[in-house]
């Protein structure tokens, strides 16, 4: 069996495919756009997104996802802006020393390119497709070089070029909630006074302001060579943002950092001074969206992976592990004999179902803590 994959983006999902399928000895080509670094934040990482992670990479580079990760996060404790507990919940930790609940995405992209320097093509971006007489498709890119394979998965993103051309006018929906995402040091964090309650597990801030917040640990395992820190996140309704969005898309970091101090001025101090330590070159904003619910992207070699087939806001952290399910699936399809027609089918089934589930689940917990436009 000779097959050729395309695979347009080098995020998550379409460097975990690109492993499994040249694992299997299918040739495949990953072209992406540009090589800026992936945001230095914290991922969530699921039972059901580790078991993905380690189908489809092979063991050198299995081994440093374990061990860039971190291993247990003990739970998680929701507040409001004073500082008074709403609830709490505790996670066991069950004594696996391979478990991984937590990852960086830069580390993490870092990871995955290691080993595919001859697989990635940097620079390369897609501009439009044909399908060939022999069923397979062409892609051509913006430096009017083209290549051709038997598949094209579109692995970029939620503002993904290959959906715009195969399913013109299919966007995610804008969810009305603008998040500041930022990296906060745990060094600093902690000697600038967080509470110890704090230290160690995901905190929830739900205001009366209508304001959600969310500071999570990321914390390395020994011999990792990084910092430790938190990644925060505060989510508000644009409405009540006050910002235009023309405006707050091109404010730099420093001053995001400043919209964050302004809008927590009447919180507790010890929640208001944490967002003195945010550092601005890793602040930046976004908006929340979410993929409307539809049919499958039909027959035909052309098939979606990850955040181009199932946008879905922050809340459960759960886009990077349903693009590695994604992923797994695929190259299971890609690697396996029998009609590639009645496999590529089955896995868009499988896409729409799974995306289905994880985009229901995200946009029913922000709407527990937030205003949305938008209900799923």
């Amino acid at each position: 069996m000779s097959r050729r994959v395309l695979v347009v983006g080098a995020g998550i999902g379409g460097l975990c495919l690109a492993h499994g399928l040249r694992q299997a000895g299918v040739d495949v080509v990953v072209h992406e756009r540009d090589e800026k670094p992936a945001p230095r934040h914290r991922l969530r990482i699921t039972p059901d997104g580790e078991r993905a992670f380690r189908a489809c990479l092979p063991p050198a580079v299995r081994d440093r996802f374990v061990a860039t990760s971190m291993r247990y996060t003990k739970g998680m404790a929701a507040y409001d802006e004073h500082l008074v507990q709403q609830w709490e919940h505790h996670d066991e930790d069950d004594g696996n020393l391979d478990r991984v609940d937590a990852v960086d995405h830069r580390t993490l992209r870092e990871v995955l390119l290691a080993g595919l320097g001859d697989v990635v093509r940097s620079g390369s971006s897609f501009d439009h497709h044909a399908l060939t007489a022999s069923g397979g498709v062409r892609a051509y890119f913006r430096d009017g070089t083209s290549d051709v394979g038997d598949v094209l998965v579109a692995a970029d993103g939620t503002d993904s070029a290959v959906r715009a051309a195969w399913r013109p006018g299919d966007e995610p929906r804008d969810l009305g909630v603008r998040a500041i995402v930022s990296r906060i040091p745990m060094a600093k964090a902690i000697k600038g006074g967080l509470p110890e309650f704090m230290h160690d597990r995901f905190t929830s801030v739900v205001s009366s302001g209508g304001v959600s917040f969310g500071l999570l640990p990321m914390v390395f395992r020994p011999g990792a060579d990084a910092e430790d820190y938190y990644t925060a996140v505060f989510n508000t309704h644009r409405a009540h943002l006050g910002i235009a969005d023309d405006v707050l898309f091109g404010l730099p970091g420093a001053a995001l950092r400043e919209v964050l101090l302004n809008r927590t001025a009447d919180w507790h101090p010890d929640l208001h001074g944490l967002f003195a330590h945010a550092e601005p070159a890793e602040t930046h904003v976004l908006a929340l969206r979410a993929t409307a619910p539809g049919p499958a992207w039909g027959q035909g070699p052309v098939v979606p992976l990850g955040d181009a087939a199932h946008t879905m806001p922050l809340s459960g952290g759960a886009g990077a592990n349903v693009a590695a399910q994604d992923a797994a699936a695929l190259c299971r399809v890609l690697t396996m004999p029998g009609s590639l027609a009645e496999g590529l089918a089955g896995y868009q089934a499988d896409v729409t179902r799974r995306g289905t589930a994880a985009i229901a689940e995200s946009v029913r917990m922000a709407q527990a803590s937030m205003r949305l436009d938008w209900e799923y």
